[in-house]
């Protein structure tokens, strides 16, 4: 299994609005299909440690390992950068950067019910509060985020 590394630098979360986070925490994956499953079991461990509710952690890794397979199979990107970040008020912040050079139109597709692709943007607009893509300022290639909506305040410590 290929070491995850975190960056060297890594940047502050591109947050919509300009939220401050309490926590982050970064890796960087190859851009390889082993890579989704990766970025899914690193994600739910982190999730896990900060002691978020299960429903969460599991909303989470599936919008994460959705943006994941995106960056992999939509760019020619040999890394992909994650990013989890819970912010001041509580809300889980995820990240995708990928290193693609031009960018891509992110609407999610319409698919037909015998579909067996294009149905992960619509599971990200569903379960998350908001969403949306813009120019990297880490990698110059898309990054694309996902907010879930702040878990009970009973589960938040750690």
């Amino acid at each position: 299994m290929p070491s995850l590394t975190s960056p060297a630098s890594p940047p502050s979360p591109q947050l919509p609005g300009g939220a401050a986070t309490d926590r982050v925490h970064w890796f960087e994956l190859p851009a390889r299909q082993a890579g989704v499953r990766e970025a899914r079991c690193v994600m739910g461990e982190k999730l896990r440690r900060w002691r978020l509710p299960e429903e969460v952690c599991q909303d989470a890794v599936l919008i994460l390992s959705e943006l994941v397979t995106n960056a992999i199979r939509h760019t020619s990107s040999s890394r992909i950068h994650c990013c989890v970040g819970l912010t001041a008020d509580g809300s889980v912040h995820l990240e995708v950067h990928d290193q693609a050079i031009t960018p891509r139109s992110l609407p999610p597709r319409n698919p037909g019910p015998d579909d067996e692709c294009g149905r992960g943007l619509l599971l990200v607009q569903h379960i998350a509060e908001r969403w949306g893509a813009e120019r990297s300022s880490f990698t110059g290639g898309n990054a694309v985020w996902a907010a879930l909506a702040r878990p009970s305040a009973s589960a938040a410590g750690a």
